[in-house]
């Protein structure tokens, strides 16, 4: 994915501001940003705080003053409790393994003092734009987003925090059916992101192109985007993404 690119698109600037937004003006010395990646977020921190920790699966490459880069895994966090006044958490726990989603959200509560800002995909349908691996034959989701979240869900992850703030951003009308993704199944999923950064979620092999399809996988490509024109008709769209601010309650 060409990150500058990605960062400059109106819908990712409208996201980026709101998540901004919700930060609480009363806490200033201490965030940790999960899943830091090219420092985008976790330099926007270091403007509103004393010190930042960058933490993603790789050590970050940022130089920055404020800002302290780790190499550390969201489901064992290697901080003391209560340790941040902030932990930002954007574009990360689709990407969790659904056994171990409880376990990384309960780290989040555990070495937070006080706030949590938590930004994940909304209501999205995970079959839209699936991948299929050339390496081990199974299905992926798209971009390895494994789970799907509405408010319910996610406000149940963290049941030690009331909500403080709560927006919704973007709009998004995506979706399918079990018939269009078992004719997409059959056409070998020819129309998910391939370029993208993530691997395969089950064997880690990088996602290779589909091979040229047949003359029936062809046409069952285009029955299965006619049935998904249809079923838009009939479906309104819903916000792309939501964000919560989760505020630690005291024991």
């Amino acid at each position: 994915m060409d990150l500058t690119y990605y960062r400059n698109s109106d819908t990712e600037k409208e996201r980026t501001a709101d998540l901004i937004t919700l930060i609480p003006d009363d806490c200033i010395n201490t965030a940790l940003d999960i899943g830091a990646r090219d420092g985008w977020f976790s330099i926007l921190l270091a403007e509103r705080f004393e010190q930042v920790v960058a933490l993603d699966l790789e050590k970050p490459a940022i130089s920055h003053p404020r800002i302290k880069s780790i190499k550390g895994n969201i489901t064992s966090l290697d901080f003391d409790a209560d340790e941040f006044d902030l932990v930002f958490c954007a574009e990360v726990l689709e990407h969790i393994p659904s056994k171990q989603l409880k376990i990384a959200c309960s780290e989040l509560q555990r070495v937070s003092k006080k706030y949590i800002l938590i930004g994940v995909p909304f209501e999205q349908d995970i079959r839209v734009g699936r991948t299929r691996c050339y390496t081990c034959g199974r299905r992926n989701p798209p971009w390895g987003h494994v789970n799907s979240f509405d408010e319910l869900k996610l406000k149940g992850l963290f049941p030690l925090c009331c909500t403080r703030k709560i927006s919704f951003i973007g709009k998004n009308d995506e979706c399918t059916n079990s018939l269009s993704e078992f004719f997409l199944d059959f056409a070998g999923n020819p129309y998910g992101d391939y370029d993208q950064e993530e691997p395969c979620v089950y064997c880690g092999a990088k996602l290779l192109k589909p091979p040229q399809r047949n003359i029936l996988q062809k046409i069952s490509t285009r029955i299965a985007f006619n049935l998904n024109n249809v079923q838009k008709h009939f479906r309104a769209a819903h916000p792309n993404w939501i964000h919560i601010l989760f505020e630690k309650q005291v024991a």
